[in-house]
């Protein structure tokens, strides 16, 4: 092909294989790209930053933990400091602003030892986030959570870890600045004539950015019509939810019938 002959490239298939995702573009072949082309500095500079961007929506958990977890937990701490309106939504899991130590404690050492992270500073990670927990108390900044009911249910840590989360969650939900909301298990879900299906883990930061938790990974999003999108879902996620006193009816059932 003729711009892999004027790249001084052999293989003419990394063209292709660009321009079909299968490998993603870099800061050099940008570069490259605009010097063939004759692009002007003004579309070199934009698509240097399409390309940051591009680069900055996927991390593998391999990439964030590889030098500990302790770190991964420090990188995100600004965006909480900053943020004006947290929405997250949880069908897996207890959110970690909402983790006790001992949950998140049996949750990070779970992460080393799946992702085989050879640093054990998992002592450390949880006392991060841990002090992360604070900007609950921000009276600038309010936190609205959406649990699928199984969350509560789920028994992935000893009784008395489970237990103690539950009570948690039912003292933090009495916060000023936090809104706990819980789709039952026996929800309707229809809303406005969707069905409304249970989503990966996502937070919603104020209307600019969205992360979602996948398995491998997190993607993080900030195109207007992509957030758009998450925030349709989460109206409706948030319309099959109740909050306040039934709400905590629901955790405390969950929680008496661990005694059972």
């Amino acid at each position: 092909m003729e711009f892999a002959r004027r790249a001084g490239w052999r293989d003419s298939s990394n063209v292709s294989k660009i321009e079909r995702g299968v490998r993603p573009a870099s800061v050099e072949h940008v570069r490259l790209w605009c010097a063939i082309c004759g692009a002007s500095e003004q579309r070199l500079n934009e698509l240097l930053a399409e390309q940051a961007a591009v680069e900055r929506m996927w991390v593998t958990y391999r990439q964030l933990n590889r030098g500990g977890l302790k770190g991964a937990q420090e990188s995100v701490r600004d965006r909480y400091e900053r943020v004006k309106l947290m929405r997250v939504y949880c069908a897996h899991v207890i959110p970690g602003l909402l983790q006790t130590r001992a949950y998140t404690t049996a949750a990070l050492e779970s992460i080393r030892v799946e992702q085989h992270v050879e640093v054990d500073d998992v002592a450390e990670a949880v006392a991060e986030r841990m002090d992360r927990q604070r900007v609950l108390r921000r009276p600038d900044a309010r936190f609205v959570f959406v649990l699928e009911e199984q969350v509560l249910h789920h028994r992935v840590v000893p009784a008395e870890v489970h237990a103690e989360q539950l009570e948690h969650l039912l003292a933090v939900a009495r916060w000023p600045s936090v809104s706990l909301g819980i789709i039952p298990l026996d929800a309707g879900r229809t809303v406005d004539g969707h069905r409304v299906w249970p989503e990966h883990t996502f937070v919603i930061s104020d209307a600019e950015l969205v992360t979602v938790e996948l398995v491998s990974g997190f993607l993080s999003v900030s195109q207007p019509a992509e957030i758009a999108d998450y925030l349709a879902v989460w109206k409706r996620l948030m319309a099959l939810a109740v909050t306040g006193e039934k709400a905590r009816r629901i955790i405390t059932s969950v929680r008496e019938a661990l005694d059972a």
